[in-house]
């Protein structure tokens, strides 16, 4: 496997270490913050459900995530695939001169190191050019023929060495015909670039016959020139390492010079030009000025390898962790409890404090609650404002990833305190999924409260009983969560109180029937009707008789007319 960007996998010493670092200081900061601002007795109730497993795990998922992404940038590929090319573009040959001049070290790091750098930003440049390699010294040979794969090229440029020629000197009309036989098709336009300081050639006049053929064979010829005039010793490394003085047959040290002149009257001679390497973006200018304007030619490369990108493989995978990681909550998932009931007196007391809520959500929730703000949903709450309290409250709900149920649980406090029964019971029940039993303790408390007040505003007393008898199954689990709530108790009596006299109410009515009924037997209906006139008027129960009691009051003014007292007696 290789790399299309192998400088991209630098990142991956970067990020993953420091997301890790990042997270680490995260969760000290949070454990802080929470210890600081929030009482130590509150904390376990305030946080429970939050997994610190979980939390690790999202992490993990993170940094994999990124790691994936930074590969698929990177852009891993394996395996190759034969493809015939067809391009328009100039067939350029490359030659670089590796006699031991080239050694000098007038320009750094030397000039052969240049010279492979610069035919490397050549090939850069040349994107739809088809590209062969001829190294020169006292002899030619073609390293690499016309091709456009990019892979051989380069491996043959970067092989080059002053090895490479066994054969000492410089032969620039040798290397000139040996590009010239590189061109294999007569009608494209035939390029050749040389990289050469021209120094210690063998034949100066040789070369510039060569150059005049090539120009007549329609070959235009840009030398570059590698070295300065000033020149500079030439030294090599022997079998230890050591470095020493290259010297001629007499023993002395020799010293390489930039042959311009000659560089320039080949140019010259075969319709191109002269370049100097000491100058900055030197391809550039010779690609640009020199090589772009010429006319491009139709070449046909029969394959080339073509290696299979493979980066969609860690980019599905880094998609795929991030959504994982998005999707997998801090909290462990809501346990639901079976046949919720519900029911209520008094005021709701929730054990939450507003402020320890208000600072566990600005710590806790993240980004999940970019749109709505616990301070303001408190502030609305302790200043009465319950509505905007509520709505607040629900807004954080809906925009919560994690599934805290405290937002729920306090929008019910809201809705409730406003006297909005249904919403405050709809949320409270909602708060019962929570995996916090103390939250679940503190839901079916409420919901009695709730369904106690409902009872109230009942229209019958079938209504009323039917509220209240809910409310007292509400407080019975509020009262087995915790049997240290001594309020939810007193409820739960208070309750169970309610409903007796309510039974005894309806008793107390029933007996009033029947002693009715049994004075109508008698056909005593007027006394029939005081006995209920009586009962409805001091027992809420016996209201559900009145229709009976206005059938009474008409068959006893039937019977029973009501006579005047005689008057005076005129004369």
């Amino acid at each position: 496997m290789s790399f299309a960007s192998p400088r991209v996998l630098w990142l991956l010493l970067v990020f993953p270490p420091a997301l890790l670092v990042f997270f680490w200081w995260s969760w000290r900061v949070r454990q802080r913050l929470m210890a600081q601002f929030i009482q130590a007795r509150l904390l376990p109730g305030l946080i429970s459900g939050v997994s610190v497993t979980r939390q690790k795990i999202r992490a993990a998922l993170l940094v994999a995530a990124v790691t994936c992404l930074i590969l698929a940038l990177a852009r891993p590929q394996w395996g190759y695939m034969q493809e015939e090319v067809e391009l328009r573009g100039l067939d350029i040959v490359v030659a670089v001169d590796t006699s031991k001049s080239m050694l000098a070290t007038d320009i750094t790091p030397n000039r052969l190191a240049r010279a492979k750098l610069a035919a490397l930003d050549l090939m850069n440049q040349a994107k739809s050019d088809r590209l062969g390699l001829v190294a020169f010294a006292g002899s030619a040979f073609l390293e690499c023929p016309l091709t456009i794969d990019d892979g051989a090229y380069r491996q043959s440029v970067e092989a080059l060495d002053v090895n490479t020629i066994s054969e000492g000197g410089t032969d620039i009309a040798d290397a000139i015909d040996e590009a010239a036989k590189a061109y294999k098709e007569g009608d494209n336009f035939k390029v050749l670039v040389l990289f050469t300081d021209g120094e210690d050639n063998q034949d100066e006049k040789a070369a510039i016959d060569a150059a005049q053929r090539a120009a007549k064979e329609g070959m235009h010829i840009f030398t570059v020139g590698i070295g300065t005039g000033a020149g500079d010793l030439l030294q090599i490394r022997d079998a230890s390492g050591n470095l020493e003085y290259i010297r001629d047959e007499q023993g002395n040290v020799v010293k390489s010079h930039l042959n311009e002149a000659l560089l320039r009257q080949i140019a010259a001679d075969a319709g191109g030009s002269y370049y100097s390497l000491s100058g900055a973006n030197t391809m550039d200018a010779l690609y640009q000025r020199s090589l772009a304007p010429l006319p491009k030619s139709q070449s046909k490369e029969q394959w080339i390898k073509r290696p299979y990108e493979r980066y969609h493989w860690p980019l599905v995978f880094g998609i795929i962790l991030l959504l994982a990681e998005i999707f997998f909550p801090e909290r462990r998932p809501p346990v639901r409890r079976g046949s919720i009931k519900t029911s209520s007196i008094q005021h709701p007391a929730s054990n939450i404090q507003p402020p320890a809520i208000a600072a566990l959500l600005c710590l806790l929730l993240l980004p999940a609650v970019a749109h709505g703000s616990p301070s303001t949903a408190m502030r609305d709450y302790s200043t009465g404002n319950f509505t905007n309290s509520q709505k607040e409250f629900e807004r954080l709900a809906e925009s919560d990833k994690n599934g805290d149920y405290r937002f729920i649980f306090n929008a019910g406090d809201a809705a409730y305190r406003a006297t909005n029964y249904d919403e405050a019971l709809k949320c409270f029940t909602s708060a019962l999924n929570s995996p916090d039993v103390k939250l679940q303790q503190e839901a079916y408390y409420n919901i009695g409260n709730v369904q106690y007040r409902q009872g109230e505003q009942a229209k019958d007393l079938d209504g009323v009983q039917q509220m209240w008898e809910q409310s007292i199954k509400s407080f019975q689990n509020a009262v087995t969560l915790d049997k240290q709530d001594a309020d939810a108790s007193n409820n739960l009596q208070f309750v169970k109180a309610s409903v007796e006299m309510i039974k005894q109410l309806r008793e107390a009515a029933l007996r009033a029937k029947q002693e009715a009924d049994s004075s109508v037997r008698q056909r005593n209906y007027h006394r029939a009707l005081e006995i209920m006139e009586q009962a409805v008027q001091k027992n809420l129960a016996a209201k559900q008789f009145q229709d009976y009691v206005k059938r009474l009051k008409n068959i006893d003014e039937i019977v029973t007319p009501n006579i005047s007292p005689p008057g005076p007696v005129s004369h």
